[in-house]
């Protein structure tokens, strides 16, 4: 039996947030709902997130004693990592120490933190169907293994990035330089390192959230929300839809593919799994232990939310899946760089039919960074994702 104190009070459930972006601000409300108490971090002040929740803390993640100091002042139940840029060691040692228990674990957050542990553990430890990859550590081992044997065209990414940051396509030899210093440029953290994966010509890519929750004898549970297709632009995602229709054996492939990572992965929570899909073959790519940004689209589709699907998993409660109605997701970008922007048109956006709005709050504009988001539902993914493009379009961010 799960048992929820009160907030603010020497019996509540506290729950600390490391990141409080967008996703993680959704995260908090679901949270809130339920009565636990919430701690939200960033590294900035004012982040979305600390905007909703109980506590707000600004530090360095990725310095382990701030980190430690922080988790043992404020002695959260349970710690949720809602980005990459963190002091994984230090959680590993406070979660040994029985100091707190993090989730899923903290083993997957190390894991996934860097696309270095995610890959190695589905490729070489799983046996996951992927792409050909290699890591390198400068310009001259990018160029040597694109020689010798990863070939044109490729893809470049860092090992630590969020939302598709320094991530480039490499058609011939003259765009290795450039993918190179994108590259160094986009990663969370100045690592020096990427890995270059051959190109798998795919016909669509999805985002398989997969929820491992306890069932009523206590006993792990793995379910699956229907696969979210998406569409990205130099590795971010602009614009996502649910249901994506699959071949039978293809959704099938892609369950176990997920359930196989997510079970050695362990713990509670939702995992945001991404998937490569040619006809009836599905290829693993990625991975996060999290709510994942294409999923932004469940506000509007599924019965319960990535957010409130993950807020339920992590505490011991149970979680439904199941698709409300068909809709679709559309970036809203800053377009200006300012602090303190305005937002234009936001009436004639929801006169759009079957829409909603989600305006993160973040308190700093650049002209790439994702603001907002537009969401449709309707009887059908087309129409639901020409109504989100429509009702993002007219929703006009400036200086105030």
């Amino acid at each position: 039996m799960t048992t929820l104190g009160t907030p603010l009070s020497p019996h509540a459930t506290k729950v600390m947030l490391l990141g409080a972006g967008e996703l993680g601000k959704e995260v908090l409300i679901a949270l809130q709902r339920l009565g636990v108490e919430t701690i939200a971090v960033d590294r900035y002040d004012h982040a979305p997130g600390q905007q909703v929740a109980h506590h707000a803390r600004t530090i360095a993640m990725s310095d382990p004693a701030q980190l430690q100091a922080l988790i043992e002042a404020e002695r959260p139940h349970l710690v949720v990592p809602e980005i990459e840029a963190i002091a994984t060691p230090m959680l590993e040692q406070l979660e040994a120490a029985g100091t707190v228990r993090v989730i899923p674990t903290a083993r997957a957050a190390r894991l996934t933190m860097d696309r270095e542990g995610i890959r190695v553990l589905a490729a070489e430890t799983l046996g996951l169907p992927t792409s050909p990859y290699r890591f390198c550590d400068s310009l001259a081992e990018l160029q040597a293994a694109i020689d010798g044997g990863i070939g044109y065209p490729c893809i470049v990414k860092p090992v630590m990035s969020s939302s598709g940051k320094g991530q480039s396509k490499i058609d011939g030899p003259a765009d290795v330089q450039q993918a190179w210093d994108t590259a160094m440029a986009g990663g969370r953290v100045s690592h020096g390192r990427v890995i270059v994966e051959g190109f798998i010509d795919f016909d669509y890519e999805i985002t398989l959230l997969t929820v491992r929750s306890l069932g009523a004898d206590g006993t792990p549970v793995t379910s699956f929300c229907d696969p979210i297709g998406h569409v990205q632009v130099s590795g971010d995602y602009v614009e996502s839809w649910q249901p994506h229709p699959m071949h039978p054996a293809a959704l099938a492939k892609a369950r176990q593919i997920a359930r196989t990572v997510t079970d050695n992965l362990g713990g509670q929570g939702l995992f945001g799994v991404e998937l490569f899909v040619q006809g009836e073959q599905v290829w693993f790519s990625e991975v996060s232990p999290r709510p994942h940004d294409t999923g932004l689209v469940t506000l509007c589709t599924q019965h319960q939310s990535e957010f409130e699907l993950h807020a339920r998993a992590i505490l011991g409660l149970p979680v439904d899946t199941s698709l409300r109605n068909p809709g679709a997701s559309a970036v809203i970008y800053g377009g200006v760089e300012a602090v303190g922007i305005v937002f234009d048109g936001v009436d004639e956006a929801l006169r759009v039919s079957g829409t909603d709005l989600r305006l993160f709050g973040k308190p700093e504009s650049f002209t790439k960074r994702r603001m907002g988001v537009a969401l449709a539902r309707a009887g059908d993914v087309e129409t639901a994702r020409g109504n989100a493009k429509l009702a993002a379009s007219k929703v006009k961010p400036r200086k105030a």
